[in-house]
């Protein structure tokens, strides 16, 4: 998080998870196996299998899978409420290294990635495609995300329809802050499509915990409106109610069949890119 460069920090994020799982359960680009089938006149004699000839004296030809690269829409809630901060980072920088981090992975995958911002006054957005330059265009528009005012208005979702292939995995990464149900209204909109859908419920720690270090004043980022509470009183209270949310918020989505995870802003990305990766094994046709 320390490292400005979104591209720099998303390559070293990207290399040390690799090195750090089995890499047999990551599959790139290319063919899998999937099983013999006795040799008939015309096949490729490239895919005879000589060992299982000289083990059973028969010809064999070696059937392959190949692997369909999808398309990778990452969406960012970029409404004031991501400039919460807990320490030097807020849930936005969070939100941007962890978008970058996917979308490497994504193309480091053969995936074509596009990235779609929610802002108050409309929804910015890069189609997917899948080369270099690409990728590095969408690294600089995630650096400029400066979130402000509320979440998208519903007149702007069709930018989210443009485009849309045969089959997507779409990541939303948000802190779920809405006032009537909005985001969850825009889940429904996207549920339409039938993608597969991720979202990445971005916390605070100090928020989860209600931890201000004395502070007694709140703000709404959104709204701009005040209360003042006292936090040692309220503590337990708020986080009853917290957890209650939590998992409200949860059984609505898994009752949509959309992949929902909590992520703290001081918890490192292992786990959400391992996460990533089993959810684009299964658009895998």
């Amino acid at each position: 998080m320390a490292i400005k460069d979104l591209s720099l920090s998303a390559k070293m994020t990207i290399d040390g998870f690799m090195n750090g799982i089995n890499k047999s359960t990551v599959k790139g680009p290319g063919l899998e196996f999937s099983q013999y089938r006795s040799y008939q006149p015309g096949d490729d004699l490239r895919s005879l299998d000589w060992k299982m000839f000289a083990r059973s004296d028969r010809y064999y030809i070696r059937e392959s899978e190949v692997e369909t690269n999808i398309a990778v829409r990452i969406l960012i809630d970029a409404s004031a409420s991501m400039n919460h901060s807990d320490g030097d980072f807020t849930k936005i920088d969070y939100a941007k290294y962890l978008g970058a981090s996917l979308a490497y992975l994504a193309n480091l995958q053969g995936d074509a990635i596009g990235l779609y911002v929610l802002k108050n006054s409309g929804i910015f957005s890069m189609t997917p495609k899948q080369d270099y330059q690409h990728l590095a265009r969408l690294f600089y528009q995630l650096e400029q995300i400066n979130p402000d005012g509320e979440f998208t208005k519903p007149v702007h979702y069709k930018e989210l329809f443009a485009g849309a292939q045969k089959r997507e995995l779409l990541i939303f990464i948000t802190d779920l802050y809405q006032k009537e149900d909005e985001i969850i209204k825009l889940l429904d909109t996207l549920n339409t499509l039938r993608h597969e859908i991720v979202v990445f419920h971005v916390l605070s720690r100090n928020e989860l915990n209600l931890d201000f270090k004395g502070y007694s004043t709140f703000e709404d980022l959104e709204t701009g409106e005040t209360i003042q509470i006292d936090q040692t009183k309220a503590r337990t209270n708020y986080q009853n109610k917290l957890n209650a949310y939590l998992e409200e918020t949860r059984i609505k989505l898994l009752d949509r069949r959309i992949f929902y995870r909590t992520i703290t802003t001081d918890e490192p990305l292992d786990q959400a890119l391992r996460d990533f990766l089993k959810q684009r094994s299964k658009l895998r046709i």
